[in-house]
């Protein structure tokens, strides 16, 4: 058996930051994540700096942010080919690699290094060929709101499937030889369609308010606003139906939860707790309402701050020094790639914009964030500044007095100063990933909108035939 410790990489798709019990949630059953937390190192300040589906997973994969990859959205471009990626390094130094579930690949069979691979619409081919029920037999939408209380049982479902081969792989690799598996999850994204019994755990009690503040739906910040008109019908619900979407999507990720329940028994069953780290996070968050917003894209807490748990091996039950601690560092996916690499003592080749995570302090580094070049971030110690070339919105926030976001100080002649230190910060970045952005009187605005009718609505409409890896 190899000495050299195993990986397992864990990562959900679309879920925000504050969805743990553990992390102080107590709305929402996670009892698995919970186990993770008390046994492993939180990350409590990790925010995904491209948060869309293609450019996060990128980031994954390479250890470089959208500026240096390359993909700043989901327009079909992966830039992985002739790249040195994660997987690759650690099959060249003698790891076996192997991918289930969503990787949203471009093209979709694209291996980039993994040595085994299974995608969700492997998952849909069997069903089919095993005449078996399958999770979209419904016609919501991937980026609709309308919630879908499945009636497929849940070892039919495409979270159990992806957790089922995870096991598989587990049980027929190569025992010589140590394993980096990434489990990909493509829940809770949309459509929120949890199995009814997962539905049922949230068909009644309370659920934590969305947040609001003094800036919601005002002028000058609505080119923020642009993903949730063209990724959503949030304008059109009702608060009942509002208050219905999000329970399901807490039921969506208490369904990845306890399917997450068969892995570790698994793990341990195995006795392979005690030589595998595992760590957990997921591509970027949902704003879930917050601020009259759904989708993602945009850099507010609840689209681009997300989860990071790093469990070190240790046998079920015992004990280790991380157990049970936070850290709150600055941290972003790319720090994923060189914290695994220094654990499986690989060299990190080239440029990386990542850490290694579990090394001493670093210096202060400040967060740049740029998606789809339409809206970026800068993130300096307790500021957060945010400016778009849609209608030229800027908001900025102090995330220590104010986690929430509701008090914009963009506009605060007492923050004057403050913001053209950002701002001039931030232009420097922008301007070194895409200079047309940039003119002599600042961020140039490449499109105006006034309302929803001004944003093409883009709901998400695929059947399980579809030849790319985007169902969800």
């Amino acid at each position: 058996m190899s000495e050299r410790p195993n990986i397992l990489l864990i990562t959900t798709d679309q879920q925000r930051f504050d969805t743990i019990n553990a992390l102080g949630n107590g709305s929402i059953w996670t009892p698995h994540l919970n186990w993770l937390t008390r046994s492993g190192i939180t990350y409590t300040q990790c925010r995904s700096l491209c948060p869309v589906c293609m450019p996060a997973r990128a980031t994954i994969m390479t250890g470089l942010e959208a500026e240096h990859h390359g993909a700043s959205g989901n327009d079909g471009s992966m830039p992985l080919a002739g790249r040195v990626t994660l997987p690759q390094l650690l099959g060249d130094s003698g790891y076996q690699t192997c991918a289930e579930g969503k990787m949203h690949f471009e093209p979709m069979r694209a291996c980039y290094g993994f040595q085994r691979m299974e995608l969700p619409m492997d998952y849909f081919r069997a069903q089919r060929r095993a005449g078996l029920p399958h999770t979209r037999r419904h016609g919501v939408g991937e980026n609709e709101l309308a919630p879908y209380i499945n009636t497929v049982s849940e070892e039919n479902d495409l979270t159990h499937w992806i957790v089922e081969r995870s096991i598989d792989f587990l049980e027929t690799r190569d025992p010589t030889r140590p394993f980096f598996l990434w489990t990909s999850f493509t829940k809770p994204h949309a459509p929120m369609d949890p199995s009814l019994n997962c539905w049922q755990m949230y068909a009644s009690g309370e659920l934590p308010p969305e947040a609001h503040g003094d800036w919601d739906g005002q002028a000058h910040a609505l080119g923020f606003y642009r993903p949730t008109f063209m990724l959503s019908d949030l304008e059109g619900l009702s608060e009942r139906q509002r208050l219905d979407w999000r329970r399901a999507y807490y039921a969506c990720v208490t369904q990845v939860d306890y399917a997450l329940g068969l892995l570790f028994a698994r793990l341990r069953e195995l006795s392979l707790l005690q030589n595998t780290w595992i760590i957990f996070t997921s591509d970027h968050g949902e704003m879930l309402g917050d601020h009259g917003m759904a989708a993602k894209s945009v850099h507010l807490e609840g689209s681009c701050h997300v989860p990071l748990m790093i469990r070190p091996p240790a046998a079920f039950g015992a004990g280790h020094p991380l157990a049970g601690l936070k850290d709150d560092r600055p941290a972003t996916l790319a720090d994923i790639m060189p914290t695994v690499l220094a654990l499986c003592g690989v060299a990190c080749p080239g440029q990386t914009d990542g850490r290694d995570l579990l090394k001493a302090q670093g210096p202060a580094r400040d967060l740049f964030g740029d998606c789809e070049h339409r809206y970026f971030m800068l993130l300096r110690g307790r500021y957060k500044y945010l400016r778009s070339t849609v209608n030229g919105s800027a908001l900025l926030f102090d995330l220590t007095d104010d986690p929430g976001e509701t008090r914009d100080l963009s506009r605060d002649a007492r923050c004057a100063a403050l913001r053209r230190e950002l701002e001039e910060a931030l232009l420097e970045r922008i301007a070194a990933a895409a200079p047309q952005l940039v003119g002599q009187d600042g961020l140039r605005e490449t499109e105006h909108i006034a309302s929803s009718r001004d944003v093409p609505a883009f709901p998400g409409l695929n059947t399980t035939l579809f030849p790319r890896d985007t169902l969800h």
